[in-house]
């Protein structure tokens, strides 16, 4: 059997990968799940795969986690340091899911026990790619990437010979305001911008897709991940969400992979890699399918492309930088406290304010997180005056 451990259980990858585990539980058993503080979720998750940990990051939770596990086996802790433990728990196999920084310090504590670590956290690669991929060459582990098109690059590429690979072309669903105008935009609600039109994800990944921050962190993300130029790297609109990304060599061949919107395919493969597992996904119809659709984004309505870009040819704290001030101006927006396109405004003043210099450890990239942090919060502040 398999061990596994799930940083970030009760979230949208987090339940995903669980579900698919439960499918086959002759063939994994669960070593630890992480939660912020949602307790009921993750007491039943606990309850069901019968988990040998519980932590919840808040420790105020602690508490009612340990009545709701009372008379089971599973042991239960609480705040940053046992996240961090349970990331160290030593499991073959751990899923990086926990949104933001706040997820940092636990993968890099699953990447130095030397397993194969998931990585659906973003911010582990954009803000502290060479800290991160340092720690994997030094401790033997393997990084696989759960990110629907990072998974799918993963599939297509050929790493012994990545000399022939001319392109890789990220694929992006445009988000809930692909075909709206600026001053459209520059009205829309947290509602509408959280209303993705092609997958179910959190409140702060479907705000990063409507304003296209999120394929900006993907580009940074692809250039951690895969051994070509940011400038090999390409962004196009696909509507349908059905090509996850492409991978294009010097002869004319393409390689894509395909599959439904749901992230259950991805982190099948990452979950049972290098062999396959059964998902519950029905197999793609094309005929029914019937199109597929491609056009280039539009940086003038969405400014995050070209400051994702700026940054990771900036490189250093840059993309630390630009991770940290779009978290805080995402919040803002969240709480309706400044409008859509003041999130790029935000993200693109701090980039051009504040210039550190290149972090070499986490605490460093910790540090200038902090203080992109404080800068896009006062920031705000004055957009709200």
């Amino acid at each position: 059997m398999r061990s596994v451990t799930i940083l970030g259980a009760t979230g949208s990858v987090g339940s995903s990968t669980l579900d698919l585990i439960e499918r086959e539980p002759d063939r994994y058993r669960v070593r630890a799940l992480t939660a912020n503080c949602d307790v009921d979720r993750l007491a039943a998750a606990a309850r069901r795969t019968e988990a040998e940990l519980a932590v919840v990051a808040d420790e105020r939770c602690l508490p009612a986690l340990r009545a709701a596990l009372a008379g089971t086996g599973t042991r239960t802790a609480g705040g940053a340091a046992a996240v961090i433990e349970a990331g160290a728990s030593g499991a073959d196999w751990t899923m990086a899911a926990i949104v933001g920084c706040a997820g940092l310090a636990p993968t890099m504590a699953a990447i130095a026990r030397g397993g194969t670590v998931a990585l659906a956290n973003k911010e582990a690669l954009v803000s502290a790619g060479d800290v991160v991929m340092d720690a994997v060459a030094a401790h033997g582990a393997r990084l696989l990437p759960v990110d629907s098109e990072h998974n799918a690059i993963f599939q297509c590429f050929d790493f012994a010979r990545p000399g022939l690979v001319r392109r890789i072309i990220l694929t992006a669903s445009g988000g809930p305001f692909r075909d709206a105008t600026a001053e459209r935009m520059a009205s829309v609600t947290a509602a509408e911008a959280v209303r993705h039109p092609n997958w179910s994800m959190g409140a702060k990944i479907s705000v990063d897709s409507a304003t296209m921050m999120n394929k900006g962190l993907e580009l940074i993300e692809a250039a951690r991940l895969f051994p070509v130029h940011p400038d090999q790297i390409e962004i196009v609109v696909h509507r349908q969400s059905v090509i996850h990304s492409l991978v294009d060599y010097v002869d004319g061949s393409m390689l894509a992979q395909l599959g439904p919107s749901d992230m259950r395919v991805p982190i099948a493969h990452a979950l049972a890699w290098p062999e396959r597992m059964a998902t519950p996904m029905a197999p793609l119809d094309l005929v029914a399918l019937g199109r597929l659709d491609f056009e280039a984004p539009d940086p003038g309505r969405f400014h995050a492309l070209t400051l994702a870009r700026a940054a990771v040819n900036a490189g250093g704290a840059a993309p630390a930088i630009l991770n940290a001030a779009n978290e805080v101006a995402v919040a803002a927006f969240l709480a309706g406290r400044i409008g859509f396109l003041e999130i790029a405004a935000i993200v693109d003043d701090i980039l051009q304010r504040y210039d550190p210099p290149s972090p070499e450890t986490l605490d460093a990239v910790l540090a200038v997180d902090a203080r992109a942090r404080e800068l896009a919060a006062e920031r705000v502040e004055d957009c709200v005056c």
